[in-house]
């Protein structure tokens, strides 16, 4: 007796065939307007200047935007939960101002002394939290407030002096080692880690998961078991640290501890993290994304500067661009509801 087998189930198409290409996944993700805006900005100003591509005019790019961009990486943080720090840059110049003139006057040693002003930043970012968290203070108000308590307590502190002679500790990721023809300074390799270190918590630690849960809505997070009041509180608290590591390599760059520093970076790290693709509404952004964006600001003032544009004409196109980022992401939220 003749047996007979039924036809094998045709197989499934495969999940590749079904994916879309790489370049359309890409497209919509939210650093490829960063992208596409640095590489038309940096082919323009190539064609605008032969010096605009030499390995020494990048590596200062690089060098100019450590600062801002490392203000920015905090401030990514704050605003990925739907908040935002306009205290960033006056904690840096207070945390700055701590650990030189402790160190210049002898009164800690220079490692105790950076240690300090890494804590004061981690302090004043925790009282951010704290407001925000427990008071439920709007975070606009709070570091607004913050702002002019840190400006004070800088000049207070400082006693309106700029602080000068700093031991070598305090100077040394100013230092630069060369990379070929180029010298490139250990603060910038210092910035870029801090943005691979913060890319891989964000995109595959659980830490990272809640945060972008917190920015998405608040209430689900807290109903699906996360401690939301804890986990404020301590990415207020990690942006302080970063702020602090910051102000090291503010003191590096500029081998003085300045009083006056840092009154408009936080108007620069709010452009960079929106200009990188990260939405002021929370709970979408990528770290590498505000690196991309500290790039195009520098790219664009260093370009113009370069071109001969006075600074007031970059302040205008930095706001243009800062309101097209906004636009942009105002107009993808409303076509992901639609």
């Amino acid at each position: 007796m003749s047996t007979t087998t039924a036809p094998a189930p045709s197989k499934p198409p495969s999940q590749a065939a079904q994916d879309p290409p790489a370049w359309k996944r890409f497209v919509h993700t939210p650093t490829a307007g960063p992208v596409l805006a640095l590489l038309v900005a940096s082919t323009f100003f190539s064609f605008q200047s032969d010096q605009f591509l030499s390995g020494g005019n990048l590596a200062l790019v690089i060098q100019q935007i450590m600062v801002v961009g490392t203000l920015a990486l905090g401030q990514t943080l704050i605003i990925l939960t739907a908040g935002i720090d306009l205290s960033c840059g006056a904690i840096m110049a207070f945390g700055s101002i701590v650990m030189a003139k402790l160190a210049a006057e002898g009164v800690l040693p220079p490692l105790v002394a950076i240690a300090a002003g890494i804590g004061v930043c981690a302090l004043l970012g925790a009282a951010n939290g704290a407001l925000v968290t427990f008071v439920k203070l709007p975070p606009f108000i709070v570091t607004l407030g913050m702002l002019n308590i840190a400006f004070a307590l800088t000049h207070i502190y400082s006693d309106e002096q700029t602080v000068t002679q700093l031991p070598g500790e305090l100077t040394v990721l100013g230092d630069t080692f060369p990379m070929g023809s180029t010298d490139i300074s250990y603060g910038s390799v210092l910035t870029i880690v801090l943005f691979l270190v913060f890319a891989y918590v964000l995109g595959q630690t659980a830490w990272g998961k809640h945060v972008y849960a917190l920015g998405n809505s608040p209430e689900v997070a807290r109903l699906t078991g996360i401690r939301t009041a804890r986990l404020r509180m301590t990415i207020f608290t990690v942006a302080g640290v970063i702020y602090g590591i910051a102000a090291l390599l503010l003191v590096a760059r500029t081998g003085v501890g300045d009083p006056k520093a840092g009154q408009t970076d936080n108007l620069d790290s709010i452009t960079a993290v929106v200009l990188g693709g990260t939405s002021l509404f929370g709970g979408r952004g990528l770290v590498l994304g505000t690196l991309l964006g500290a790039l195009i600001v520098g790219v664009f003032r260093n370009g113009l500067q370069l071109m001969g544009v006075g600074s007031i004409y970059q302040m205008l196109i930095t706001g243009v661009l800062v309101i097209a980022a906004v636009a942009f992401d105002q107009i993808s939220r409303r076509k992901q509801r639609s």
